[in-house]
């Protein structure tokens, strides 16, 4: 867990805010129009709401932004008693949105945020407005579960068969970098200290690597899929599907196959954009953010 009050040389300097509505320290930041349209974003793996710093200041002119950071990763807590699993960090959304009580929300999500993205939305469709994916799947559109695993998935099928999995995700204090650009990570021009001591500060030691380690365990072990849609209505997906949504894809991901994105994208809402770049990896936020900012700004107008 970052001290609250680190800002990074800076480059984070948002006011540190805090839920408890899950039992452990949930971080978020709130910035913008207090009364404005709720953007509410959401990272994965293995970063945290820094991810979101080059958007926060263009959108907060418009909107209400806010960004958490999931259990474990961030300025978050990182328990040692919890499960870390899809299913509890959608828990943990839920009460976290709850707790903010957001209403109307546009959910901008990448990489695991969009899988916790649909899981909250065809539960709770009535709080949701819009989607807004980067490199993600709401994994709600029959994607095709049997495709072959992507770079990433590979690697970590190949050390969780081997038993190095724990340790080698466990030094992610050291390693984050090397880590991002298997995933995918392709603006080394963005590395400097400051981005490489936000990346790292969360992972001090390996108890605090946990949330990072299971996350693709979920996928490894097929274990989040039962979970996504366990207990919905079909109306439920209805409404989902009936809301506006736009999907932008970097072409250089190795952790999500563009072409499964697209295509459960696609099921879901068969006549909204999707966007591709083809010099951009998973991590689009890093990649091309002049691009993705006034590109989600336009859609929000515009529906």
């Amino acid at each position: 867990m970052i001290n609250q009050d680190e800002t990074f040389n800076g480059t984070w300097p948002y006011e540190a805010r805090f839920s408890t509505a899950s039992g452990f320290k949930q971080h978020y930041v709130d910035e913008g129009v207090p009364d404005g349209e709720v953007v509410l974003c959401l990272h994965g793996e293995p970063t945290w709401g820094y991810l979101y710093r080059n958007f926060i200041p263009e959108l907060s002119k418009h909107y209400r932004v806010i960004v958490p950071d999931h259990m474990g990763f961030g300025k978050s807590e990182t328990p040692p008693d919890r499960v870390y699993t899809l299913q509890t960090h959608v828990e943990n959304l839920a009460n976290f949105i709850e707790d903010l009580d957001l209403r109307d929300i546009t959910i901008v999500c990448q990489d695991w945020g969009g899988p916790i993205a649909g899981a909250y939305s065809v539960r709770h469709p009535g709080r949701v407005k819009r989607f807004v994916l980067m490199n993600t799947l709401l994994a709600m559109g029959g994607a095709n579960a049997n495709a072959e695993r992507s770079e990433w998935f590979k690697w970590i099928a190949k050390h969780e068969e081997a038993g190095t999995l724990h340790g080698i995700l466990g030094e992610l204090g050291s390693t984050v970098l090397s880590v991002m650009k298997i995933i995918g990570f392709e603006n080394s021009a963005r590395v400097t200290k400051d981005w490489l001591d936000a990346y790292s500060a969360p992972f001090p030691d390996r108890a605090s690597c946990i949330g990072a380690i299971e996350f693709p365990l979920d996928v490894h072990f097929n274990r989040f899929r039962e979970f996504i849609m366990q207990g919905v209505e079909a109306g439920d997906l209805d409404a989902v599907k009936s809301k506006p949504a736009m999907l932008a894809c970097g072409l250089k991901d190795r952790a999500i196959h563009p072409e499964n994105a697209i295509a459960d994208f696609r099921a879901l809402f068969p006549n909204a954009p999707v966007n591709t770049f083809p010099d951009a990896g998973h991590f689009c936020q890093e990649d091309i953010p002049e691009i993705l900012v006034p590109l989600i700004h336009q859609f929000i107008q515009m529906n």
